[in-house]
């Protein structure tokens, strides 16, 4: 459509939506504008943000239909294959929610995880579904549903009018996109909508959701791995020939650098160490680290 060819995607009509069959992605650039929500008549907007803050982040509002307009028994006339749930729990992760999910993940082609402007403590999942009755039997079994039976909150879900990207702020040099179809972090997989739904985390990295499913962290296994520092030596902070102490988490170098690792060893007695490379439990036994299927008894 020639909406796709504008620098800024502006907010489409459900018809344009249910013809796309997708989630907007965000514009490659695009000016900022006011992040006060709204609501009047049958639609709520919400103003929403994802990516990592500290590369790039995407600014958009999403129009709902409101809570009054959609009832058990009465669903929106206009109303297509796409929802939002609004205000999940911070503690939940990607895992859980996906989990709470539990048999509808199979019916799901995409999710994406959005932060909701001006609360830090929740977040909110557009869902789009292989079918309106996928979506709509969805809405009937979880609106209203406590996500556990710990749990006070309860399941918000609404009907999805369209989606608008706003404005995309980067903060700093971003690497050349591919133009080659993406691939699961995890499984190495392509990213196909036709074999498997898609789950986009709040930091704009997308993975399989059977995939993330099993990832128990609440953090994201692309940002954990590219954000974390890199380790050093605690005493000379090189960052060659590594080993952690699996007792207390001291790390030092190797016999190849200082070896400040047999050092440790020889001040504590402990012996159990992690070489930080190759991740290969060890012993340090005088003079040297060494892995531990390489020591004889």
């Amino acid at each position: 459509s020639g909406e796709r060819d504008l620098p800024i995607s502006v907010a489409s009509t459900t018809a344009a939506m249910a013809q796309e069959g997708s989630i907007p992605p965000p514009p490659s650039k695009a000016p900022g504008e006011d992040s006060s929500a709204s609501g009047s008549g049958l639609t709520l907007t919400v103003h929403f943000s994802s990516g990592n803050p500290r590369i790039e982040e995407t600014r958009g509002i999403i129009h709902l239909y409101s809570a009054g307009t959609s009832s058990p028994h009465s669903l929106p006339a206009g109303r297509n294959p796409l929802v939002c749930v609004l205000d999940v729990p911070n503690h939940m992760t990607y895992a859980d929610f996906c989990q709470f999910c539990g048999s509808f993940i199979q019916h799901v082609l995409e999710m994406r995880i959005v932060r909701n402007d001006g609360v830090k403590d929740r977040y909110s999942v557009l869902m789009r579904f292989d079918s309106q009755v996928s979506t709509d039997d969805f809405y009937q079994h979880f609106n209203g549903k406590h996500f556990s039976s710990l749990e006070t909150d309860v399941c918000h879900i609404l009907y999805t009018v369209d989606v608008q990207y706003t404005g995309s702020i980067e903060h700093a040099q971003s690497s050349i996109i591919s133009t080659e179809q993406p691939t699961c972090p995890v499984c190495l997989d392509r990213l196909d909508q036709d074999t498997s739904g898609i789950l986009t985390t709040i930091c704009n990295h997308s993975f399989h959701c059977s995939c993330i499913s099993k990832w128990t962290d609440s953090s994201c296994p692309v940002c954990r791995y590219c954000q974390q520092p890199k380790s050093t030596c605690s005493v000379c902070e090189t960052t060659e020939n590594l080993w952690m102490c699996v007792i207390c988490g001291f790390v030092g170098c190797g016999r190849y650098r200082e070896g400040h690792a047999i050092k440790h060893w020889k001040e504590t007695q402990h012996c159990y160490s992690l070489e930080l490379e190759t991740q290969s439990l060890g012993l340090c036994w005088g003079q040297l680290c060494s892995p531990i299927n390489s020591v004889k008894n």
